[in-house]
This record gives structure tokens, sequence and C-alpha cells, in this order.
């Protein structure tokens, strides 16, 4: 390749000649120098081995000193520690830093302390096809009449139909307000055993044992998200923020029973007249309490009307109300994203 640059570099220039046959373009010229000084002294001499240093472990000794740093009494012990324990037993085999270099050489200088390892969370896929088959919960805070004064807000929401089946406010927050609100909601609702499953975020409340001991006496499955994933909790979420971007919703509240007042409003208004474009714009209620189909017919009547009345307006194509979801998914599998059915599945809007 250089000889070839050589050859080049009359015709094309040394830069060019050095790019054609793939070579830096300061090669050449570094070659020449290596073969002048060479002709000068003479081809510049190997390296001698570095001799052991005279205070250096023997090889017999290193070798004692790993099998012992490496044991099964000191594996997961400092060489500093490690060091000390043998001094207190009267032996010596080498310096803290000749601890160091051993292990170095012989790759065992990372932590030599058994290391936390965090637990593997499952992703939850839960699928509702009717009311009161999967319920999720939350608590959020609504701000006080003062600075660092708040209210907790404790609601259930039934995925399926956007219901919120059940609410609590309260100056604390405590896993045994959390236990009376989902056994009250349980018994208002007549859930049968076996046939919910409850899905929150990790709370203290959510994880609490009192909780925990309801749900197996009840026979209620208990679902978690995983931790700091707000995205595997997402209906109750979405319903807070609905509630929190309100025109009427204040900056704070004078006291707990103007907070409480406030969300009886809110969640009255919320189940019986708010338009959900998750469930195809009808109520909660309606859908919660199978009345759904019915108003569905009536929209697709007066659609109908419409249509006849002025088939040119709607381009001959007979219009329809938005569809009824049939699922309500929390993390619905890829399979289910991907899915070409006409089969419509919820979605998580306000």
């Amino acid at each position: 390749m250089m000889r070839g640059a050589d050859e080049l570099a009359p015709t094309l220039g040394m830069a060019a000649a050095c790019r054609a046959v793939g070579l830096w373009r300061g090669a050449p010229g570094r070659a020449r120098t290596r073969a002048h000084r060479e002709a000068l002294h003479g081809p510049h001499p190997c390296r001698a081995a570095r001799p052991r240093p005279p205070l250096a472990l023997a090889p017999p000794e290193r070798k004692e000193l790993l099998e012992v740093l490496n044991s099964e009494r000191f594996c997961d012990t400092a060489p500093a520690a490690i060091h000390a324990t043998l001094l207190d037993e009267g032996r010596y085999l080498g310096s803290v830093r000749t601890m160091y270099r051993a292990l170095a050489a012989d790759s065992g200088t990372r932590e030599r302390r058994r290391q936390l390892t965090h637990p593997t969370y499952v992703k939850p896929e839960l699928l509702a096809t009717a009311p009161n088959q999967v319920w999720s919960w939350d608590i959020t805070k609504l701000k006080g009449p003062a600075k660092w004064t708040c209210f907790h807000l404790y609601v259930i929401l039934d995925i399926f139909s956007r219901q919120v089946v059940g609410w609590l406010i309260a100056e604390r927050e405590s896993a045994e307000l959390a236990e009376q609100l989902i056994a009250e909601s349980v018994s208002r609702h007549d859930i049968a055993p076996g046939t919910l499953t409850l899905h929150a975020d990790r709370g203290a409340s959510m994880r609490s044992k009192p909780v925990a001991a309801l749900l197996v006496d009840l026979d209620i499955t208990k679902s978690h998200s995983r931790p700091h994933v707000s995205d595997d909790n997402p209906y109750s979420e979405s319903q807070f923020k609905t509630m929190k971007y309100r025109p009427d919703f204040p900056a704070r509240f004078g006291s707990l029973a103007d907070a409480r007042a406030h969300c009886q409003t809110f969640f009255t208004w919320y189940n019986t007249e708010h338009r959900h474009s998750g469930i195809g714009y009808m109520t909660p209620s309606s859908v919660h309490y199978g009345q759904a189909l019915a108003a569905r017919a009536l929209r697709q009547d007066a659609l109908d009307a419409a249509f006849l009345a002025n088939p040119k307006r709607f381009k001959g194509r007979r219009p329809e109300p938005p569809a009824l979801p049939t699922a309500a998914w929390i993390n619905p599998p890829a399979t289910e994203q991907t899915d070409d059915s006409n089969t419509p599945a919820s979605t998580v809007n306000s």
C-alpha cells in the first residue's frame, strides 16, 4: 500500500494517492522517518521483560493469598477486613494493597458482597367484558385551606363502565378507611365471591394487611401496578384528571365539609351526566346498569330520521352513533393491540 501511494503521488498528489489506497495522509512521511532513523541507529531494541520486584510475593505465596481471599469464609469480605482478621489470628499474608493487586490480576476487584436484587414485577393484564368484573381504586390529595394541608380522596372505579362505585374523603390516609370503603362498595353492589378483581397501585394503603385480609375474606382477586408505572392504573388516573381539570375545581378547599360537598356534586355529575368518550359518549351509569343499548338505539333513530330527510347531506352513507365497547383492558397483550377485529375495545379517555 505504501509503494502504491508513492507511485501515484507524482500524478495525483500525496493526499489523493493516500486516499486512493486507503492510507492516512501522514503515513508515508512517518514511514520515511522510521526508515531514516533505523538507517542511522539500527532497529529499535525490544524492551526487556521487567524483573519481578524483590519485595513481591513469590508464586506460591500469591497462590496461598488468593485461596484465602476467595475462600468461602472471606469471599464476601473486603480486603481491609480480611487483613485485620488474619492479623487477629496471628497470620500475615500481605498488605491490604497487595491483596487488592492480587484480586485485580485475578479479576476479583468488583463488589465482593452479595448485592441486592430487586424482584421482577409482572405487568398486570386485566380484561373486563361487563360491569363489576374489574375495579380500579386510588387515593389523591385535595389541597386544604392552608399551606401543607390536604384532604385524602379515596375513589373506586369500574373500568368497564367508568362508574364510580364508591368514594370517601378524609383528613388522613389509612388502611382502615380503605378497608371500610371497599367493604361498603362490595356490599352495596352485591358482588358475588370470586367474580371481582380489585386493581390498585403499590401505595401503603393498597398493600396493607387489613385490605389484603379483607380481599381474602370476600374472595376478591388482588392486582397491583408495577412500581412507578402510572400507566398500569390508567382509569383511576384519568378520572382524577377529569375532576381536577373541571372549571369549577377550586385551588383549595376551605374545610373537609366543603371538599365532601364538592365531591358529592362532581361524582353525581360524572356518573349520570358526563358523556364519556371511552364508552361511546354514554354516561357511566347507563353502561353500568345496562341502559346503553337502548340509549344508542334512540341515537340511531334520530340519525336515521335525519338521513331520510336529507341523504345528500350524509353523502348517501347511513350515519351511526359511536360504538359501545365490549372490552376494557389494562395493558392489553400485543396480540390484542394488533388485532384487526371490528369489535371496539375501551380506551382510557375522559
